[in-house]
């Protein structure tokens, strides 16, 4: 199962928190936090401030242990009694936010909310790169009516109850002989048609794959496919990928 959703994130670079893997990091120019190793005296305030778990204590000096884990927004600046901390720029590996967001989830899930807001209060800053969600960032755009016809409603295609992932039974009926639709919440909200161009005559289950538990939603999904005779099942499931982009583009099939 792989874990990649329809919401316009795609990890070209990524943890694999199942197996523990690291692929190959990009490199790209963007700014990162840099340690005076003259001025630090290892007291690990800036440890403590970086939830994304960049920095670590080694030998009695604070050290960017992974470039991927630093943002460079500089939230543990402020924490370093020593002025130790600045931001340089330079070529190093890219923000790997999906990374970073299994790390705290592990380690540190209180701070997950003061991880995401502190992305949002700074998100103009935040290179973009494929490793970013868009749900790290503020945005706002304007839509133009390019349509002047009478506008038609349709009718909805839900034929299902509950929808979310943690919700579903894997004994549901609705699961019997049926094509199943796993998608991240958020594309409903972006794509117009999605009744009509993905809904229509499917299952679906859905969660935020960024803030809910991932590893939880495998096990769910595993027990819906042992569980239901969903079509064209077998020993390969055929398994169509498209990637929706916030104002409702697709981006990628």
């Amino acid at each position: 199962m792989k874990n990649n959703w329809g919401h316009g994130r795609r990890f070209l670079y990524r943890r694999d928190s199942r197996k523990g893997e690291t692929d190959r990091m990009a490199k790209i120019k963007r700014q990162i936090i840099e340690i005076d190793e003259e001025k630090c005296d290892g007291c690990g305030a800036c440890v403590i401030s970086c939830p994304e778990g960049a920095l670590h204590i080694i030998n009695g000096k604070a050290r960017v242990v992974k470039e991927n884990f630093c943002d460079g927004l500089g939230a543990c600046i402020g924490e370093c009694p020593q002025g130790a901390l600045t931001i340089k720029e330079d070529e190093v590996e890219e923000y790997d936010e999906e990374g970073v967001i299994v790390h705290i989830k592990k380690n540190s899930p209180k701070l997950l909310e003061k991880h995401l807001s502190h992305l949002r209060a700074h998100a103009v800053k935040l290179p973009s790169t494929p490793a970013s969600c868009p749900s790290a960032q503020t945005l706002q755009w304007e839509n133009k009516e390019d349509f002047t016809g009478e506008k038609i409603r349709l009718n909805s295609e839900l034929h299902q109850w509950p929808v979310q992932i943690h919700l579903v039974s894997p004994d549901a009926p609705y699961f019997k002989k049926t094509d199943l639709i796993l998608v991240a919440d958020c594309v409903p909200v972006a794509y117009a048609n999605f009744h009509q161009d993905f809904l229509k005559g499917k299952t679906i289950v859905m969660g935020c794959p960024m803030l809910d538990d991932t590893d939880a939603y495998l096990k769910k999904i595993t027990q819906i496919l042992r569980n239901s005779d969903i079509k064209r099942s077998g020993k390969d499931i055929p398994l169509k990928q498209r990637t929706v982009g916030i104002k409702g583009n697709i981006i990628k099939e």
